[in-house]
């Protein structure tokens, strides 16, 4: 990967050497509930066949949190393993971010929960809300205060429980939506790799009828074709800016991490971009769709099957309820 433009006032340079600083990924770990929920479960409540939620989804199991299970916990347990990897203590945190749409409670918000529990004392907290974007715009948040030196260490979670959220007969959603936790630390590059480099952000509000939850109901409905459309569209434009940002082509991707969505729409931004299918890691038939989760999710069990290597260049990207949407490149070093 090329060095940072310096194209905003969030890259200040290092005032003893002039240099822009940049922020690297440390770490990632991943946390899900101890439950699993195959397809005859969902197939019988919404009134389908598990041959159906396979073709349309790639779903074959995923993670239901039991009564009495917290996002909090949750949260905590990914942002632990996290911190662990990265050999940092929770006390040395000055940012904990967590990306949700699915907080225990209305307030307090997550991320105070989960720091408490860290031991993150010191530490500012923000929940962050951008449905299944929620994850890159939190990781794009803590990336520029690293570079602009307003904290050393962030840690930033993605964690969601849709299955508090979901009709179990609405075919739809509840064949897709599942539960889970992803977390990394972001620090410093430092001279040891894992640079972030630039997260490009986008929404478009003329698409909110396409996914929503109400207060009254709070339960998520999705028109599944328009959102289909509109997420292959977007996903495989938003790989192409973030590319051109960092003067790289698609060739230059050793993996390509996508948000866990549907299997089909993985598979149509492939098709479309003309990817290889063994360069874009699907592992949405073992977890589902965790919403903020699924990207450090999918970095986790990448990692665990061997798609990544220490300098790999790594294009992240998600779609989400609002519209939102957006994609960044980073260099693996974890």
């Amino acid at each position: 990967m090329r060095s940072a433009a310096v194209t905003s006032t969030a890259t200040k340079g290092d005032p003893r050497t002039g240099r822009p600083r940049t922020a690297a990924l440390a770490s990632v770990g991943m946390a899900v509930p101890e439950r699993v929920v195959g397809n005859g479960v969902i197939a019988e409540g919404a009134g389908v066949t598990e041959q159906w939620i396979v073709h349309r989804t790639g779903v074959h199991e995923r993670r239901h949190v039991r009564d009495g299970e917290r996002l909090s916990d949750l949260a905590a347990a990914a942002g632990r393993q996290a911190l662990e990897e990265a050999d940092l203590d929770a006390a040395d945190l000055d940012l904990v971010l967590v990306a949700t749409v699915a907080a225990d409670e209305l307030s307090p918000n997550a991320a105070p929960l989960v720091a408490h529990q860290l031991g993150a004392r010191r530490a500012g907290t923000m929940d962050v809300s951008a449905a299944c974007t929620g994850f890159l715009s939190a990781l794009a948040l803590a990336t520029g205060h690293v570079e602009a030196r307003r904290c050393e260490h962030a840690l930033v979670v993605g964690a969601d429980v849709l299955s508090r959220f979901t009709d179990p007969t609405d075919r739809g959603t509840a064949a897709l939506f599942a539960d889970g936790a992803g977390a990394t630390v972001v620090g410093p590059a430092n001279g040891s790799g894992g640079r972030i480099g630039d997260i490009v952000l986008h929404a478009d509000g003329a698409g909110a009828p396409a996914i929503y939850a109400t207060h009254e109901e709070q339960v998520f409905r999705m028109q599944g074709h328009d959102t289909f459309k509109a997420a292959v569209h977007r996903l495989s434009e938003c790989t192409l800016e973030a590319i051109e940002r960092e003067d790289l082509t698609l060739e230059d991707i050793d993996l390509f991490v996508y948000h866990q969505a549907n299997a089909r729409i993985l598979a149509a931004v492939g098709e479309r971009l003309g990817l290889d299918r063994d360069r874009v890691i699907d592992c949405i038939d073992r977890f589902g769709n965790t919403s903020s989760a699924t990207l450090p999710i999918a970095l986790a069990e990448a990692r665990e099957l061997g798609k990544l290597e220490h300098g790999s260049t790594v294009l992240l990207a998600a779609f989400g309820a609002g519209f939102t949407w957006g994609a960044g490149v980073i260099e693996w070093a974890p």
